[in-house]
């Protein structure tokens, strides 16, 4: 199977382009041109000079890559069940009733006087170009920060969604209290609050999470605590709140790379995150004397991210060789334009 993989990339050459998101398994991501998180691909896609962009992720990552790359390239992603479960908890309907609840309420107008709306990339682009047209942002772990002090700058609300701990963990570490964050339930009247919580509320989170990220418990970090003296425990802001708060640093993947690579010999990590990305880093780090474990030993990997396979790839790649496209991500033209606003947006902000 590598060998026909490597084959069809050396007969395609330039033309195709591999982007590998970090939690791809590793039988896959070797072929890839470009790794990182959704960010930092999201800029390579960009920026990429093949007619095609083979997008080893998830559904909503080749969305973003389609919108953003230039006239006349192709997106495929190599399986259309690779999807993320977190960006299925927010469908466009129910973002939608919400914000006409919100509109009734009188917190904000349709165009968006009176609260800014936020969307993680992990989105469909449905939502990104509903955010985008309502003087929203797309934002990423990486950028989340800045992206809320931007809303903020324009409105005193946030409706942030789909993943309410990235808002949680990222509003609380920007100084917004607990109190003056509420949880939007789309599967309840009013989304589950009273019209004086919605009032007073500072930021209203969507109900969604990392199936992933959701795993990690606090006994979790004072188990590995417990059996590592002077371990640091680094994790991912899509953990649970009480996790992060008993976590030595949080970060995007990206930002956890960092911190690792810039550790001195003889650190040891317990991470928070995906298990194909840990145990990768775990390899990686060993030969600089650095341990890098995952903060649960039973930790999940990314089932629709595993969905990419091998076989795959080389069907996709193979196919391309013979003048076939297959699996193309193709946004409507509509969904593109206010889709690529926020997302442009998104990489304006640090």
């Amino acid at each position: 199977m590598d060998d026909r993989i490597r084959l069809a990339r050396e007969i395609l050459g330039r033309e195709a382009v591999i982007l590998g998101h970090h939690y791809q398994r590793d039988e896959v991501i070797r072929f890839a041109d470009f790794r990182g998180d959704s960010y930092k691909l999201s800029k390579e896609a960009g920026k990429a000079a093949g007619k095609y962009i083979i997008f080893c992720g998830v559904h909503f990552m080749a969305e973003s890559a389609d919108i953003l790359s230039r006239p006349g390239q192709i997106t495929i992603l190599p399986d259309l069940n690779a999807g993320c479960s977190m960006a299925d908890m927010a469908e466009i309907t129910q973002v939608e009733d919400c914000w006409e609840q919100l509109v009734r309420a009188g917190v904000t107008t349709d165009g968006g006087d009176g609260i800014t709306p936020i969307t993680y990339i992990n989105s469909t682009a449905a939502i990104k170009a509903f955010v985008g047209e309502r003087g929203g942002v797309v934002c990423t772990s990486a950028n989340a920060a800045g992206a809320m002090k931007w809303g903020l700058a324009k409105n005193s609300k946030l409706l942030f969604l789909p993943d309410q701990h990235l808002g949680r963990n990222t509003g609380f570490g920007m100084g917004i209290p607990l109190n003056e964050m509420v949880v939007w339930d789309p599967y309840m009247l009013n989304g589950g609050l009273t019209p004086d919580r919605l009032k007073n509320a500072k930021v209203i989170l969507w109900k969604g999470h990392c199936a992933v990220h959701q795993r990690f418990l606090p006994e979790h970090v004072d188990h590995v605590r417990a059996r590592y003296p002077g371990i640091k425990v680094i994790v991912h802001p899509e953990c649970r709140w009480e996790v992060c708060q008993k976590a030595d640093a949080l970060g995007s993947t990206e930002r956890l790379l960092k911190i690792i690579r810039d550790a001195g010999p003889g650190t040891m990590f317990a991470v928070g995150t995906e298990i194909h990305l840990v145990n990768r880093m775990g390899k990686e780090f060993a030969a600089e004397g650095k341990k890098v474990i995952t903060l649960d030993d039973s930790g999940c990997l990314c089932t629709t991210m595993f969905r990419i396979s091998p076989q795959h790839l080389c069907w996709a790649l193979e196919n391309l060789v013979e003048g076939n496209v297959v699996n193309q991500i193709k946004v409507r033209d509509d969904v593109k334009h206010w889709a690529r606003v926020a997302l442009d947006r998104m990489l304006e902000i640090q």
